[in-house]
């Protein structure tokens, strides 16, 4: 049964659906907003053709004027490193293009990763989907009746991840299908939504989302995806906290950024104003070898240095596990079980 509520808020949905049309898609005019000018930059540019530019302006809102180095502005702006080609990099780091369900990946025994939409609302540089067959995988309810079919005949399944793309593309009244559907599987007793929406653009998380999340069966969590606390605006705290209000689960990811957050400062930052905000910080990702994302990579070495002097700085619940992903293998890979 749909529990959503009919009345949606037309006003706050039309916001969110507003923003998202009004993404900034050229570099040279992202550039021109933050007051800095595109001469030098241009070269770079037409890295819009391997991956285009998208950037919500209440993001842009959040980088500090005149800053080339704005930590916010490196993960989104193409720059010309994206053309280098090298060794170990490939289109498909964890070996998830060969789904025998569309929109369907089952990489780990007990849970399923549902794609439910394949767009986003920022186009981050280092994203290791940036060449995911999305066109083969497109979100629909045909599409993702084939996953739930499959979910209901594995009994195994106990937690859905919802993902992308970014699942949160979908509108209220499609994630309530949805959800309600999932909820008809008796052996789910999880929902997992990864999404990066919220952040950058916090009017998607609608008083009816927020609503319909709180009235699930399912345990639900929400997995956010910040990686520097300059991200955590007021607006974007508040609607966090409405969330957890709602009994929502709230839980991190970030992933480890050359020129963005790697340093222990950032990283101690990051996870203080996270929990500030009702996140938990769960992990951080040293970076999948996506073919264009090499000028961001931090060693292992230095992954687990930066990690060890957090340590001494935070308390152990805000210490996120350094972990990489590793196509093939049944579950994530910690890399701070090395340390010292």
């Amino acid at each position: 049964m749909s529990h959503i509520i009919t009345r949606i808020q037309p006003a706050v949905e039309r916001n969110w659906i507003k923003e998202l049309a009004e993404a900034i898609t050229d570099p040279s005019e992202l550039l021109q907003m933050l007051e800095i000018s595109p001469q030098g930059w241009e070269s770079g540019f037409t890295a819009r053709r391997l991956f285009s530019q998208r950037v919500p302006r209440s993001f842009v809102a959040r980088m500090e004027k005149g800053n080339p180095h704005d930590p916010l502005l490196k993960q989104v702006l193409p720059i010309a490193d994206e053309f280098n080609e090298v060794d170990g990099f490939s289109a498909d780091p964890l070996e998830e293009q060969d789904n025998a369900v569309p929109g369907l990946l089952h990489k780990y025994h007990n849970r399923v990763l549902l794609i439910v939409k394949g767009g986003c609302a920022i186009n981050c540089r280092y994203c290791f989907r940036r060449h995911f067959p999305y066109q083969d995988n497109k979100g629909s309810k045909r599409v993702w009746q084939g996953a739930l079919d499959y979910i209901a005949a594995h009994a195994e399944i106990d937690e859905v991840i919802l993902s992308g793309g970014d699942p949160l593309m979908a509108k209220d009244e499609e994630l309530d299908w949805l959800i309600s559907a999932i909820e008809q599987i008796t052996h789910v007793k999880r929902l997992r939504i990864h999404s990066r929406l919220p952040v950058v653009i916090p009017a998607r998380i609608t008083s009816a989302l927020t609503e319909r999340l709180s009235h699930s069966r399912l345990q639900v969590v929400m997995v956010t995806h910040i990686n520097h606390a300059n991200e955590i605006d007021d607006q974007l705290s508040d609607k966090l906290h409405a969330l957890r209000q709602a009994g929502i689960t709230l839980l991190n990811q970030s992933v480890l950024l050359k020129g963005v957050n790697d340093s222990a400062d950032a990283l101690v930052a990051l996870s203080q104003r996270l929990f500030e905000a009702g996140v938990l910080p769960y992990y951080l990702h040293v970076l999948d070898k996506v073919q264009g994302a090499a000028h961001f990579l931090v060693s292992d070495d230095e992954a687990r240095a930066l990690v060890q002097d957090i340590i001494g700085q935070l308390s152990g619940y805000l210490v996120p596990r350094l972990t990489r992903e590793i196509g093939g293998r049944a579950s994530k890979t910690p890399l701070d079980l090395h340390l010292e």
